[in-house]
């Protein structure tokens, strides 16, 4: 349920790109009639409606998303602030100044200040934070940690790269699937190979 609930924003915004490719002309009468404050111009294309439509219903549900657990006064861990940050500010500008490639280099973003976020725990802080999350689940060597770390600050890192050279080097559609894939296939299958690789190290807590 947890991963429904952090990946809800993208899935929304793969849908609402998909179906307003297919209505380009209602998703771009939608924009003009509700929208027309926050966009520059007041109008769009029919080109631009249905990525447009798509960030305005991603940056709704991201911001219903830390307002429900803010009303149930749950936690908002650090990784989804984060998000809910540069969605805002990237979905905003797409919105702003009409420009797809603000919410193309929203992931890489993301991913990088994920990347930064473990770098900067691991070399400047001594700290690791995947042990912080669940050193109290499984004991690991020292050693171990430290790899695990490394690997997902490699995994991101990578991860933006490759978005923006499939945003900036094939269609907008071709991005908007490729973005749905890297949160629930990529990314989940490198928690499943790290899992495989860990199963040998993990013993149960003293």
């Amino acid at each position: 349920m947890k991963f429904l609930f952090d990946t809800f924003p993208v899935i929304l915004f793969f849908l609402t790109f998909k179906w307003g490719e297919k209505n380009a002309a209602t998703a771009q009468s939608l924009i003009s009639e509700y929208f027309s404050g926050i966009v520059s111009g007041g109008v769009t294309s029919l080109t631009l409606a249905p990525i447009l439509l798509a960030t305005v219903i991603t940056l709704a549900a991201s911001s219903c998303q830390i307002g429900y657990l803010l009303l149930r006064r749950r936690k908002v861990d650090a990784m989804l602030w984060i998000s809910f940050i540069i969605i805002m500010v990237f979905g905003g500008a797409t919105l702003y100044f009409q420009s797809e490639a603000f919410i193309k280099w929203k992931p890489t973003v993301l991913y990088w200040c994920y990347a930064g976020a473990f770098a900067l725990a691991q070399f400047a802080f001594k700290s690791n934070l995947i042990q912080a999350a669940m050193g109290s689940q499984i004991k690991l060597p020292e050693t171990v940690w430290a790899k695990l770390s490394y690997a997902w600050i490699v995994f991101f890192i990578l991860m933006g790269f490759i978005n923006l050279y499939v945003a900036f080097n094939f269609s907008t559609d071709t991005w908007a699937n490729f973005k749905l894939i890297a949160v629930v296939a990529i990314m989940p299958a490198f928690v499943v190979i790290q899992s495989l690789f860990l199963a040998k190290y993990m013993e149960e807590p003293v």
